[in-house]
């Protein structure tokens, strides 16, 4: 990366940079040189010392100039956050939604690229989709491919600061400032303190749900006590009628056997008479 004298010609540097990287890859050589022809010996060398981007980079760079990647960069922040925080069903929905947004970007970046002219392969595209997501997983990198000024791709998680550097043409910005630390651990409190509150109400619901269960339980055994309580209630009535009947019927069995005993005594003596009487008559 060319390295300017002051902050002046850094800027001036880095708007010629933006201008030129703004030029397709087959017109950038040409472009370069006519600018730095046109520029001072100081501010010509660092003009003529910049690289060539690769396809890639230009398309990354064709959609930070169309202004396309503020919605990524929203994303990125909120993915940061997440991971500081250790929110996993945060970091779960936002990484669906960052290969989401990634992919989609990387198909208006071949489209704009198309419209100019400039036919990306599948390697390239690739790469473009690696320079996005590295955008959005790192601060550092998303300052860097907000330049417009890429020279070269980016991949998450596989560069140092020396690294971006050498990818971007002119100067490279800083990445945001990381939040201060008591804002920072104000911020992780609030969270934690949001986090309980969900982890509570949503314990307080499920105790709610479990209550309505056993109520509902505890409502259906009331109902079967009850019928139960209720057939024992007529068994002992049927009980009860059943041992009158059986009273009532033992009491006249007892008078039915007294009469059968003196009819059978009857029946005996009337009989010892009858044989009384025929021997009398035979005689």
């Amino acid at each position: 990366m060319p390295q300017p004298h002051d902050s002046g010609d850094a800027a001036e540097l880095d708007a010629i940079a933006a201008e030129l990287y703004a030029v397709t890859p087959e017109g950038f050589t040409a472009a370069r040189n006519a600018r730095a022809a046109a520029s001072d010996r100081a501010l010509a060398a660092q003009v003529k010392a910049l690289r060539k981007p690769t396809v890639a980079a230009w398309v990354v760079n064709r959609l930070a100039g169309e202004g396309v990647l503020s919605e990524a960069l929203e994303l990125a922040a909120a993915l940061r956050e997440a991971q500081d925080d250790l929110d996993a069903a945060a970091l779960s929905r936002l990484g669906r939604q960052r290969r989401q947004l990634v992919a989609a970007l990387a198909t208006q970046a071949v489209a704009l690229a198309k419209e100019a002219g400039v036919s990306v392969s599948s390697a390239a595209r690739d790469d473009v989709e690696k320079t996005l997501n590295a955008a959005v997983m790192d601060a550092a990198a998303a300052a860097a491919v907000m330049t417009g000024r890429l020279v070269k791709p980016l991949e998450a998680g596989a560069f140092e600061s020396t690294d971006l550097a050498d990818a971007v043409g002119g100067s490279l910005p800083g990445a945001p400032a990381p939040p201060a630390r008591d804002d920072l651990a104000e911020r992780r409190a609030r969270k934690a303190s949001e986090k309980a509150a969900r982890e509570a109400e949503r314990a307080a619901n499920e105790a709610e749900r479990a209550l309505a269960k056993v109520d509902a339980q505890r409502a259906k055994a009331q109902e079967r006590a009850d019928h139960v309580r209720e057939r024992i209630a007529d068994f002992r009535r049927d009980l009860e009628r059943l041992e009158a009947d059986a009273s009532v019927a033992e009491s006249e069995l007892e008078k039915l056997d007294r009469a059968h005993s003196e009819a059978a005594a009857r029946a005996r003596t009337a009989a010892k008479d009858a044989d009384r009487a025929r021997r009398d008559l035979g005689d």
